[in-house]
């Protein structure tokens, strides 16, 4: 895939900025401006961490706007911007809904061009899709791509946009050792075998396989987060220990563990990072090879969890 150039590992900013019904407050209980997070994003930056994930869907465009007024302390092009139009989000009075949003996104993050633009859910393949052909072809979108899409619905993308010679280049799913449905309908392969970069979100299912949390570590309870894998986590327990036997083996957290599953599945992983640290483990992550054996090992497990952990805005499988 050597046409696509983003780095081995996204950081994503779902928790950046509070606001909206998905604001980072609202999903994992934080509170967090650009002041907050400009020594994150300037590690990320320093260990080749330099694509970066957000919607104005986060917190309203909160998110947009503190990646905007970080990136703006660099060069456009040393940062790699992936942002996204929301079905259900838009404003129906207006003529291109996808473009006012686009335009929207392109204020708030301070530029004229975004990197990778996707169409953050099947809502509406029908009526979005035509949309994407011409933010390629004005300029202001370089690759185009989808999120939350089954196999059939990416199919359906690439035939409506076979005619204006645009096709998409990315798609981002929630693909993890819990949620592996895009491995079991086809569509990692279909990706691979089309050039299409996977990039997978919730790897670390909101920090559920970070080693962090388990039966004795809650989640903050009143948080979504805490509320949706809570109860898991004793049926998660032989899963949390075969990824800490692994991770002491690898010198490594558990959380790259889990991450390094998704880079071997042939994912370019996006990881949520509100904390320095978080981002060094990233990077570090990237450098963790696991053998076959080590993938096996980690599938069972996961497999005997018995969990699902699919989203309410997945649809159904």
């Amino acid at each position: 895939m050597s046409n696509h150039q983003t780095a081995p590992i996204v950081i994503g900013t779902w928790s950046w900025g509070t606001g909206g019904f998905a604001g980072g407050n609202v999903v994992f209980g934080n509170n967090l401006d650009t002041a907050d997070l400009k020594n994150v994003f300037k590690t990320a930056i320093e260990n080749g961490l330099n694509t970066f994930d957000t919607a104005f869907a986060y917190a309203n465009g909160e998110s947009e706007r503190i990646l905007g007024e970080l990136a703006a302390q660099y060069a456009r092009s040393e940062v790699i911007i992936s942002d996204k139009f929301t079905p259900g989000m838009q404003d129906d009075t207006k003529e291109n809904p996808v473009e006012d949003m686009l335009e929207g996104s392109l204020e708030r993050l301070g530029t004229d061009v975004i990197d990778i633009y996707w169409i953050h859910n099947a809502a509406d393949v029908e009526r979005w899709t035509p949309y994407l052909s011409d933010l390629v072809k004005s300029g202001r979108v370089k690759r185009i791509g989808v999120s939350n899409h089954s196999l059939e619905q990416v199919k359906r993308v690439q035939e409506i946009l076979k005619s204006s010679g645009v096709q998409i280049s990315a798609v981002q799913n929630h693909f993890s050792l819990l949620y592996r449905n895009s491995i079991e309908d086809g569509l990692l392969d279909y990706c691979k075998e089309n050039d299409i970069q996977f990039f997978s979100y919730m790897v670390l299912e909101q920090g559920a396989l970070s080693g962090k949390y388990d039966s004795d570590h809650l989640m903050p309870a009143d948080s979504n987060r805490g509320k949706t894998y809570n109860p898991m986590f004793p049926a998660l327990s032989g899963l949390l220990t075969e990824l800490k036997n692994m991770a002491n083996k690898y010198k490594v957290s558990p959380a790259q563990i889990a991450t390094a599953w998704a880079i071997k599945r042939g994912t370019t992983p996006i990881l949520g990072a509100t904390k320095v640290e978080q981002v060094i483990d990233a990077a570090k992550s990237s450098q963790v090879v696991l053998t076959d054996a080590d993938m096996e090992t980690l599938e069972v497990a996961a497999l005997d969890t018995g969990v699902n952990t699919r989203g309410g805005w997945e649809g159904q499988a």
